[in-house]
């Protein structure tokens, strides 16, 4: 007896690729982990670089120079670029660093409150005006943290740290009409003058570790362009076959991930105050996720 072929609707490919590009992003510590030997600035440089030459071959595969010219040919599109540049290269530094300092559970902890920060901005921005439920997750997510300052006496600087600027990164780029991997290229473009330059002057100077440690460092320098844009390749195919809900469901494997690497991978420090503030974060996107799905649900019934 033979099964079925699986089928090839747009949905199916667009939820295996948004899948792979969630799970990819969630396992990306143990690529960090590999460089764990080479300062975080520099491999922050080096992922800028092979980004930008990377993005730029896929572009020039699918013919989308158009695209680029388009976005630079719009100076206020290059500033709402150069800022939405500088917060997600800042988050990139700050992930490489914490995970490569044992902080790999406090960067899955601010990816869980990230969509609750994004409900904050769009409150104080846009002036959206927040539903009950959406007020309920918020308060849990504020317990959480307020639980993790008086058990362990300080801020998690790194969780809100890393949700508040990629909260911010996504409302700059919503002011920037870019796809996802033109947005890139255009954003490593503008920090890559930098980068290159910090990379060139440790190479003169023979501080740098590429091309002074070994094959295997040099090639997981130069993949971290891969590491980059692939997910996001993914990502921008199955967000234009998938609903909102579905990518919002899916968008929570990520930080799932990272925790079950920080707790059970890299056994780093796991109290029962600790988990606390993790249940209580997770009730809190448990339970904007739910009144994402029943808004979005009433929505459509008063649209038919």
């Amino acid at each position: 007896m033979t099964l079925p072929p699986c089928p090839k609707t747009p949905a199916a490919t667009g939820f295996m690729a948004a899948l792979a590009a969630f799970a990819a992003w969630g396992l990306l510590p143990i690529y960090w982990k590999t460089l764990d030997h080479v300062p975080a600035f520099e491999v922050l440089c080096h992922r800028i670089v092979w980004s930008l030459l990377f993005s730029g071959i896929i572009i020039g595969i699918q013919g989308r120079w158009q695209e680029v010219r388009n976005v630079f040919a719009s100076p206020q599109a290059i500033w709402h670029l150069l800022l939405s540049s500088l917060l997600i290269g800042g988050n990139w530094f700050i992930y490489i660093w914490a995970v490569n300092n044992g902080h790999v559970l406090e960067t899955s902890l601010g990816y869980f409150i990230n969509p609750l920060v994004n409900v904050c901005l769009a409150f104080a921005v846009f002036r959206e005006r927040l539903r009950p439920l959406q007020i309920a997750a918020l308060t849990l997510a504020v317990m959480g943290v307020i639980n993790r300052i008086w058990h362990f006496g300080h801020v998690p600087l790194i969780a809100l740290t890393l949700a508040i600027s990629f909260g911010l990164y996504g409302l700059m780029r919503k002011l920037v009409k870019a796809e996802s991997l033109p947005g890139l290229f255009c954003e490593t473009a503008l920090l890559g003058v930098f980068a290159a330059g910090y990379l060139i002057f440790l190479a003169v100077t023979g501080k740098g570790a590429f091309g002074h440690l070994n094959l295997q460092t040099d090639f997981l320098l130069m993949g971290a362009g891969v590491v980059t844009s692939l997910p996001l390749l993914g990502f921008a195919f199955g967000a234009r076959r998938l609903s909102l809900i579905q990518i919002g469901m899916l968008q929570y494997l990520s930080p799932s991930l990272a925790f079950m690497l920080g707790a059970f991978v890299y056994k780093e420090p796991f109290s029962i105050n600790y988990l606390i503030t993790f249940i209580l974060i997770w009730i809190a996107v448990g339970t904007y996720t739910v009144e994402g799905i029943m808004h979005t649900g009433k929505a459509m019934g008063r649209n038919t």
